[in-house]
């Protein structure tokens, strides 16, 4: 099947295309059982917590932060400021203060546990909490005092973190800025000096990972205009500063982790080593990609060298994506767990940095609070940590179905007026058990699905194929070799 990918709307116009996205989309959200709407009791209970939020006494307010995310976002989590400190850095990173507004137990309690994560897809979204606290009274909108989780993290000249806490405080963002805002405020000399920063930092932060052993795979995105009866849809490169502006969210991760794992009690991110028969495969899949890989290239090493836009890189990459899968969650109090490491990563981490989207980093968050505090962990948090992992991975499941139903859907109607055309594609995928069912990229338009032909599929090849299938109703899209 296609790797996991994000499909962002670019724009939408009414018309005929425009409503079968919404239809499509409102039948996937009837067969998952999901809903963007709330209980009446949550509704209420929400707008109530937004009206009395419990602000903290430390008054930080002072600190220019600015927020960085894709356009039209309002569900803001995190605000940056980063600053010199000698010959290293400190950063300020505010994550929003979801337990400010929500009450153990409470309507908008239970239905987060029901929920578990946000649910995103097109223009679509299932939000973890009540809008009016996840869009509005608890998200780090610029002009706005919010309560928040202010991590201090200080690093040394070459980006290693030397110290780290966190507390609650109020915060205002002075910014809020996309990508594209942020990367050409870098990239024409007129950025502040907290981006400037943002950029040495996480440049500093990329080439510790790789001496980590580390390895992020720049997985493709997508973005969709639907206008009249047409949908378009491209593949995007991330922007530097994405890069760099996820190295803060994993110095953080990594931070909380490490008070975590001395004090012996919190919620880690995890994912096994690789299966030694999985690293095997790649190797083959390299060899028919046509791509050296020297045998003493460590794997993270040769993922580092590939580059996402030649076509058998990206389709390297799509490939690589399964020493991915198995990550979960793990809790734990007085006794570490056998496995705590988050393999791709090469350390410890922890989710902390999207609270107002991810359930469980509203409790880790909460711990690292107890442990910088030097106080206990609060005995709601260690009497939901067991059932955490089991409510978490059921969520991530969801999640995954979603986004993969949204890209079926969004491809199925890119292509539903082209049945019986002929396409150049790169086959990037072949069935273990049924080696002529594969994958196909093709690259106008930009989709990558389901390929049928003669066995086995040629792995890494470019190829013609012809789609024979393209059913918006049904999700289905499939090309057949020609």
């Amino acid at each position: 099947m296609p790797s996991s990918r994000v499909v962002r709307v670019r724009s939408v116009r009414d018309g005929v295309a425009a409503a079968a996205l919404r239809d499509g989309i409102a039948r996937i959200q009837a067969d998952l059982e999901v809903t963007p709407d709330f209980p009446p009791e949550v509704e209420e209970a929400a707008a109530a917590a937004a009206r009395a939020p419990r602000l903290p006494d430390l008054d930080r307010t002072d600190l220019p932060l600015l927020t960085i995310d894709p356009p039209g976002s309002m569900d803001l989590d995190q605000a940056l400021h980063l600053e010199r400190d000698g010959e290293g850095y400190v950063v300020h990173y505010a994550i929003a203060d979801v337990a400010a507004f929500v009450t153990p137990g409470d309507p908008v309690d239970a239905e987060a546990h029901r929920r578990g994560e946000t649910l995103y897809g097109a223009d679509s979204k299932i939000p973890l909490h009540p809008p009016s606290l996840s869009e509005d009274a608890a998200s780090l909108l610029p002009g706005q005092v919010r309560p928040a989780l202010l991590w201090t993290i200080r690093t040394d000249a070459e980006g290693q973190r030397t110290d780290v806490h966190v507390e609650r405080a109020r915060v205002r963002s002075t910014a809020q800025l996309s990508y594209e805002d942020a990367q050409r405020a870098i990239d024409d000399g007129t950025a502040a000096e907290s981006l400037l920063l943002l950029r040495e930092l996480g440049r500093l932060r990329v080439a510790r990972e790789a001496v980590r052993g580390g390895v992020s795979l720049p997985l493709p995105e997508q973005d969709i205009d639907v206008e009249g009866d047409q949908w378009r849809l491209e593949f995007r490169e991330q922007l530097p500063v994405e890069l760099w502006n996820a190295q803060i969210s994993l110095l953080t991760g990594f931070a909380a982790a490490s008070l975590m794992v001395y004090a012996r009690v919190g919620l880690l991110r995890t994912l096994p080593p690789p299966d030694p028969r999985d690293v095997q495969r790649l190797h083959r899949t390299a060899r028919a990609l046509g791509i050296e890989w020297p045998a003493e290239q460590v794997y993270p090493d040769f993922i580092r060298s590939l580059d996402p836009a030649l076509p058998r890189h990206a389709a390297m990459v799509n490939a690589s994506a399964r020493l991915l899968r198995g990550s979960g969650y793990v809790a734990f109090d007085g006794e570490m767990p056998a496995d705590p490491q988050h393999s791709a990563l090469a350390s410890e981490y922890a989710h902390v940095t999207a609270p107002l989207r991810r359930l469980g980093d509203r409790y880790a968050g909460e711990v690292c609070l107890a442990l910088c505090a030097g106080t206990d962990v609060p005995a709601w948090v260690l009497e939901a940590l067991p059932g955490l992992p089991k409510t978490l991975q059921s969520s991530g499941g969801r999640a995954r179905a979603y986004e993969r139903q949204v890209v079926d859907l969004v491809e199925a109607g890119v292509l539903r007026d082209r049945v019986g055309e002929v396409f150049d594609g790169v086959v990037v995928d072949v069935d273990e058990k049924d080696p002529g069912r594969g994958v196909v990229v093709i690259q106008e338009p930009a989709v990558e699905t389901r390929l049928v032909g003669p066995a086995p599929l040629p792995l890494g090849t470019d190829v013609r194929a012809r789609l024979t299938t393209a059913d918006v109703a049904t999700r289905t899209v499939e090309l057949t070799l020609e």
